[in-house]
């Protein structure tokens, strides 16, 4: 074990992207680290970004040798990512495998030929190098598929509860709901009798919702979607939303029926609206357009920005360390997730499978095998 092939992103300044595997050398562990040998990981929303940027993967093109996916960048958006250009940088977020090396120290050794999942940001390889004190460590039985998205969408959808508590809220509403994260966020908010406000974007995606026993879901391409918010808002008394489309009018339409619940037993002057605090974080970026805001919501809200890793770090290491066991503990019940497809990396930088995973079409969710052969 000396090599390794992983997956790599580069944008040049004149405007080219270029997805490559390359052959690249796998370290020495130090006395705290470990070798993990990836046998999955997963294909996030979150990866879709730091892999292809805004390139137009409609006129992405394969080399010969299959090595490396070119596609065009528009010249006008580049000064919107300057901070990565002309640099190639490792992608996959998160993964799972089987220690296979480890340093000297004892947590490391006890780690050896143990499933472990890893938040690396360099997951799309056949080993990364890590410290042993980043793995999840899963219990046996749990393989590597189980365990591939232990990081980013459970411990999301555990901090959305954690932050729901922490700044005093008691109910909860998220968009783009049916997702494998919303589905995981309905499991735990069931479970803790938490009252949550499910959004999604077809009758289709309500009835996975209905499958698991949601109780208040809204669809936002029923006439009657502003109506039916209201009346969820209204009969669970969230204050507090997550939102993962970001544009449109979805983060306005949230704070309107806050603000309607709240306000419908004032009287006389409501020039300020309702004292009580409604706050929407957006967390995720399905819609790139601008965010559009009709305020109609009093003058105490809030918008702002959610992300995991600022929020653990908001965390004592006992905190992590409960919610990383419960991940561990519930990955085949709470946190399961189904993949759509297995892919090897030549499948996943062939452009047609390229337009089907980064689609990000609900209920959809690829997985990377880096040891699968085409």
């Amino acid at each position: 074990m000396t090599n390794s092939k992983q997956l790599f992103t580069h944008i040049s300044a004149s405007g080219t992207l270029e997805l490559s595997l390359k052959e690249v050398e796998v370290a020495t562990p130090k006395s705290h680290e470990v070798i993990v040998r990836i046998e999955a990981a997963p294909i996030n929303p979150s990866d879709m970004w730091p892999m292809f940027g805004p390139a137009n993967l409609a006129e992405a093109v394969l080399s010969a040798d299959k090595l490396t996916l070119s596609a065009p960048v528009h010249s006008s958006i580049l000064p919107r990512i300057k901070s990565r250009l002309d640099q190639v940088l490792p992608i996959g977020n998160e993964g799972a495998g089987t220690v296979v090396a480890a340093g000297d120290s004892e947590a490391a050794q006890s780690l050896m030929g143990k499933t472990v999942a890893v938040l690396t940001g360099g997951a799309y390889a056949q080993y990364c190098c890590v410290p042993a004190q980043a793995c999840i460590v899963h219990h046996e039985g749990t393989t590597a598929k189980h365990a591939a998205s232990s990081f980013v969408n459970p411990l999301t959808a555990l901090g959305m509860v954690e932050t729901m508590r922490m700044e005093g809220h008691s109910a909860l509403v998220h968009t783009a709901a049916a997702s494998s994260l919303g589905q995981m966020l309905n499991k735990i908010c069931l479970a803790q009798d938490i009252p949550l406000v499910n959004i999604v974007r077809s009758q289709q995606q309500a009835e996975i919702l209905k499958a698991i026993g949601a109780q208040y879901i809204c669809d936002s391409s029923s006439k009657t979607f502003k109506a039916d918010l209201y009346k969820a808002i209204d009969e669970t008394g969230a204050t507090l939303a997550f939102d993962a489309i970001g544009g449109g009018e979805i983060v306005s339409d949230i704070l309107n029926a806050m603000e309607q619940s709240g306000s419908k037993d004032a009287v006389g002057f409501n020039t300020y609206g309702s004292e009580t605090n409604k706050q929407v974080y957006i967390y995720g970026g399905l819609d790139f357009t601008p965010t559009i805001l009709n305020r109609a919501y009093g003058m105490t809200w809030g918008i702002g920005g959610w992300l995991l890793m600022s929020f653990l770090g908001k965390l004592q290491p006992q905190q992590i360390a409960k919610l990383q066991k419960q991940v561990a503990d519930e990955i085949k019940t709470t946190f399961a997730c189904a993949f759509t497809d297995e892919l090897s990396f030549e499948q996943a930088m062939t452009p047609a499978i390229v337009l089907q995973y980064n689609a990000k079409k609900t209920g959809e969710k690829y997985l990377i095998n880096p040891n699968k052969n085409s």
